[in-house]
């Protein structure tokens, strides 16, 4: 028996030395398949990070999202990557809680003519879906929060009539009151030169909330808060969701307060009590006119700073927010599932190499 083993070990380090030279060839051109094959996958996750950084942390002012400050409005929220915008999208009102855009004088100077395609939001779980069902009969427009006027192409264009976009709007306020004020902040970037922030949505006031459809809840109030960077004018449009065509100007932290929404986390409280005059119409908008002065508001509650660790994971969000997730508040980095699947990859790879080598 031991004359066997011995036989066995042997016949074993005859084989190694007959084929050392194929073996560590096998185990270096293996290896370097490895390092290849890894550096392929991760490379994959680095230009998804750093592609959809630019398409989505820039409609940010310095790259930082809203944030919801009330547990509440986290329960099932998505935070959704669109062509030209952004929308933290809530399953419980089946409307955006805010939806976000970077207007600047060149993305405006691409005009596309307007081709409706309404269409349910695919990335949204069915419970939690707005569906073209709700909004039929309902008495209400389908009103776009990202404004399709504001789109510089055609994906942009299509992504702005998703229902993610849209709230339930009052005939009058969307085809009159809110189109005036989108055309007005339009004007601003175009006839003035100089770059808006804009953080547009629904304000849900009162115990008692009317609903359309299958609970698609209706806005009381709609909001537009915007910031100039260049000049530091600063404000809000407030119109109530009716056909009164009323509209008023408030002050970025009287929002704050009215939503339980850091709508600016990047500013100070100081910039965000400051409340400008700003224009109803485009025809207000003057060229060579900076927009006014108007007060200071002390009495609202701004809403309390946010972490940077918070904010860091917040961006994440909408760093990783990709056309294929379908989950609530969608991953920021890569998984354990994922890198599992990419180790198991890479043995299976390295073992099947050395076995062709060897033959």
């Amino acid at each position: 028996m031991a004359k066997k083993q011995r036989k066995s070990k042997n016949s074993f380090f005859q084989f190694l030395n007959d084929n050392s030279i194929k073996v560590i060839l096998g185990v270096v051109a293996s290896s370097s398949f490895a390092i290849a094959f890894g550096q392929e996958k991760i490379s994959q996750w680095v230009s998804l990070s750093s592609s959809t950084d630019s398409a989505c942390l820039n409609q940010f002012y310095r790259d930082v999202p809203p944030y919801l400050m009330r547990e509440s409005l986290k329960k099932d929220s998505y935070s959704l990557c669109f062509n030209g915008f952004n929308v933290e999208y809530s399953g419980v009102s089946k409307t955006p809680l805010w939806v976000a855009e970077a207007l600047t004088p060149a993305r405006l100077s691409k005009k596309i003519p307007r081709e409706d395609s309404f269409h349910e939001e695919e990335r949204v779980s069915a419970k939690h879906r707005a569906t073209l069902a709700d909004y039929r009969g309902s008495g209400y427009d389908r009103g776009h929060m990202a404004p399709n006027a504001d789109m510089p192409t055609k994906a942009a264009q299509f992504d702005s009539f998703s229902l993610a976009n849209m709230v339930p709007q009052a005939p009058k306020n969307n085809q009159q009151v809110w189109r005036e004020l989108e055309e007005a902040t339009r004007a601003i970037v175009t006839k003035q030169k100089q770059d808006v922030y804009v953080i547009t949505g629904p304000v849900f006031a009162g115990k008692k909330l009317k609903t359309i459809g299958n609970g698609v809840i209706v806005p009381t109030a709609v909001y537009k808060a915007v910031y100039m960077p260049k000049t530091g004018a600063i404000g809000a449009y407030y119109a109530p969701n009716d056909n009164s065509l009323k509209v008023r100007i408030v002050s970025v932290c009287y929002l704050e307060e009215q939503l339980g929404i850091n709508l600016f986390p990047q500013l100070t409280e100081e910039q965000k009590r400051n409340t400008y005059r700003l224009p109803l119409t485009a025809k207000a908008v003057k060229a060579n006119q900076k927009i006014e002065y108007s007060n200071w508001d002390a009495e609202s509650q701004c809403a309390e700073d946010v972490s940077k660790e918070n904010l860091q994971a917040l961006q994440r969000q909408f760093k990783f927010a990709s056309s294929g997730s379908t989950s609530p508040a969608a991953g920021s980095a890569m998984d354990s599932a994922t890198q599992d699947t990419i180790v198991k990859q890479l043995i299976d790879a390295l073992l099947q190499y050395i076995l062709q080598l060897l033959k």
